[in-house]
């Protein structure tokens, strides 16, 4: 008897006071990891931002329907003339080439490594995509000037050698992102369509690449903006132009990226205190709307891209 009533009295637990408490600490927590991350994205948009307004304060100035309606022909010293419409044409069919060529081959290289790859094969293919991943642009301009110099001669010049360039550097981001775009198709999908008789092939087409379509395109405009502001590969390829040229196969083009470091190097302009006409900041300020410009163009690129993918994708019910 002494034994049981001596044992301890257990006090009631207020259930409300603890599930209030739990709640309290996980709302706190909540709370702070929510500002945690706000506070990251907000520090991580902060040099994207700089550089927007940075490029937009100074460019803008310039930045008119002459100057992307004319080209840098007879345009010399500080004359407040010139554009930027040789470059933007030089740009845009160079990297439109470059994506001619690099989309297909990267495309079918990951469909290679998804649906067929096994073996020796796929993984030395891995392996060498994984190698290109790493390879400075300037290797991959050298890479496309050698190539052409022993097909045509030494000293070639051509918008075609820099399509080549730029190729060498996308086809390894097109096919690291297609690949994973279509690993991420379920295998369900797959296993259906073969239950139902589909040839393998078929499958690819009309379910995985449809499936995946949206990706692929998103992984195709990383790889254009890895590329469409190259400079030192272009230098060596193309060269560098002061007058339209719409032939990607004869003579030298001029680029955006070229064309902004051209401006630049040149700094200020000397001029003569009787040289009113004379604009001592002029290649600034062209370098500032061509960079501008270049923005522009990758911005309008994202936007098709978008309208692409729209288009392509699968509809759902």
């Amino acid at each position: 008897m002494t034994a049981v009533q001596d044992a301890p009295v257990v006090e009631p637990v207020d259930l409300g006071a603890l599930l209030r408490t739990v709640d309290t600490s996980r709302q706190r927590k909540d709370r702070t990891m929510r500002w945690l991350i706000t506070g990251a994205f907000l520090l991580a948009m902060l040099p994207l931002a700089s550089v927007a307004w940075t490029v937009i304060s100074h460019g803008i100035e310039r930045f008119d329907a002459y100057f992307l309606t004319h080209s840098m022909r007879g345009v010399f010293g500080g004359m407040d003339a010139g554009g930027v419409y040789h470059a933007i044409v030089g740009t845009v069919e160079i990297t439109l080439f470059a994506a001619l060529i690099s989309v297909p081959i990267g495309l079918l290289t990951a469909i290679y490594l998804v649906e067929y790859g096994r073996g020796h094969l796929a993984r030395a293919v891995t392996f060498f995509v994984d190698v290109m991943t790493g390879i400075p642009s300037i290797v991959a301009g050298l890479f496309a000037y050698a190539l052409f110099a022993v097909l045509l001669g030494p000293g070639v010049r051509m918008g075609v050698v820099g399509s080549v360039a730029l190729s060498v550097l996308m086809i390894p981001v097109v096919v690291r992102s297609s690949e994973e775009m279509l690993r991420l198709v379920p295998n369900e999908l797959r296993e259906a369509a073969l239950a139902l008789g589909v040839p393998r092939w078929l499958v690819v087409i009309k379910v995985v690449l449809r499936t995946a379509v949206a990706g692929i395109v998103t992984g195709v405009m990383i790889a254009v903006a890895r590329v469409i502001g190259e400079t030192a590969p272009l230098l060596i390829t193309v060269g560098v132009a002061d007058s339209i040229n719409f032939s990607l196969f004869e003579g030298r083009m001029m680029t955006l990226p070229v064309y902004v470091y051209r401006q630049f190097q040149q700094g200020l302009i000397p001029c003569t205190p009787d040289d009113t006409a004379c604009i001592a900041t002029v290649a600034y300020d062209r370098s500032w709307a061509a960079a501008l410009t270049l923005i522009l163009v990758v911005m309008l690129l994202n936007l098709v891209a978008r309208l692409v993918t729209r288009f392509f994708a699968p509809k759902t019910i």
